[in-house]
C-alpha cells in the first residue's frame, strides 16, 4: 500500500483515456489511489492510462460509459464499486465543445455539449452520492470546469452555458452535501497543452497572441491541473468546498478578445 496522500482511496475519473483526465488518473495513482478509468469511444487510450496506473503499483478497472445517458452514469459508478470495493473520489472531467455562431447552433450540437458537460456530471454525481450515503462514507467531488464558467467565449455559447451551469451546480451541491461530509469543488483550467490543442500549438498566428494574454507567458500542462485535483481529493483539502480553483497562468485576469 502506498503511503501517498491518497493511499487507501479509490478515484473515478470520467474521460480518463486522454488529456487532462488521463493526467489526473495517473497523478492520483502516483499519490496512492486506485483508479476507475472511464472512456466513451477509444479503448486504446483507456488501456494506456491503465498501463501507467498499474506501473505505479495501483489497481484499476476500465469502464465504458457515455455519460450523456443517465443509465450509463449509474452503471459507471456501480461498476467502480463492484471492481474496487468503493469509490471515494469522483472527478467529472469528460467534456466536449462545438464552435458555431449562436444563430447557427443546432439542437443536436446543443444536446451533445450540454449532455456531456452538464447532464453527465449531474447524474454521475447523483449516482456517486447515492452510493456514499448508502455506505455512510464521506466523499470528494471535483468538476473539471473551465475559465469559461466565468469568462466569455464568443461562438461557443453551448460550452459557456454548460460551464456556467457547472459553476452554479457546484455551489449548490457544496451546501446541500456538506452536512453529509461530501465536498464539491471546481477546477477551471485555462489554455492547457493537450492533444486537442495540437493545431493551436503549431499555429503561431493564434498561439502568440494567446501567450501575450497569459501573465506567466506559457500554456499550462496537464500536470498543472492534475496537481490541483490531487490536492482537492486529499485530506489537506478537508475544509475546502464550494469554490472554483482557476489554473490559467493569470489568463482570466488579463484576457482581451482578439
Amino acid at each position: 500500500m502506498s503511503d501517498g496522500k491518497l493511499a487507501g482511496k479509490v478515484a473515478l475519473v470520467t474521460g480518463s483515456s486522454s488529456g487532462i483526465g488521463q493526467g489526473i488518473a495517473v497523478r492520483m495513482a502516483k499519490d496512492g489511489a486506485d483508479i476507475v478509468i472511464n472512456y466513451s469511444g477509444r479503448i486504446e487510450g483507456a488501456q494506456e492510462t491503465q498501463r501507467q496506473v498499474e506501473a505505479l503499483g495501483r489497481k484499476s478497472t476500465i469502464v465504458q460509459a457515455d455519460i450523456s445517458k443517465v443509465a450509463d452514469c449509474q452503471s459507471l459508478v456501480n461498476a467502480g464499486w463492484d471492481a474496487l470495493g468503493k469509490v471515494d473520489i469522483l472527478v467529472n472531467n469528460a467534456g466536449v465543445e462545438k464552435g458555431a455562431d449562436f444563430w447557427d447552433v443546432t439542437e443536436a450540437d446543443y444536446d451533445l455539449v450540454l449532455g456531456v458537460n452538464l447532464k453527465g456530471p449531474y447524474f454521475t454525481t447523483q449516482a456517486f452520492v447515492q452510493r456514499l450515503l448508502k455506505a455512510n462514507l464521506p466523499g470528494r467531488v471535483i468538476n473539471i470546469s473551465s475559465v469559461h464558467e466565468d469568462m466569455v467565449f464568443p461562438h461557443f455559447s453551448t460550452y459557456c452555458a454548460s460551464k456556467g451551469g457547472i459553476r452554479m451546480l457546484m455551489r449548490d451541491l457544496a451546501v446541500e452535501l456538506g452536512p453529509k461530509n461530501i465536498t464539491v469543488n471546481n477546477i477551471a483550467p485555462g489554455a492547457i497543452i493537450t492533444p486537442i490543442n495540437k493545431g493551436l500549438m503549431q499555429d503561431h498566428a493564434k498561439l502568440d497572441p494567446l501567450l501575450r494574454n497569459i501573465p506567466l507567458g506559457r500554456m499550462g500542462t496537464v500536470d498543472d491541473v492534475a496537481a490541483m485535483a490531487s490536492f482537492l481529493a486529499s485530506d489537506d483539502a478537508g475544509y475546502v468546498t464550494g469554490s472554483t480553483y482557476v489554473v490559467d497562468g493569470g489568463l482570466m485576469r488579463n484576457y482581451h478578445e482578439q
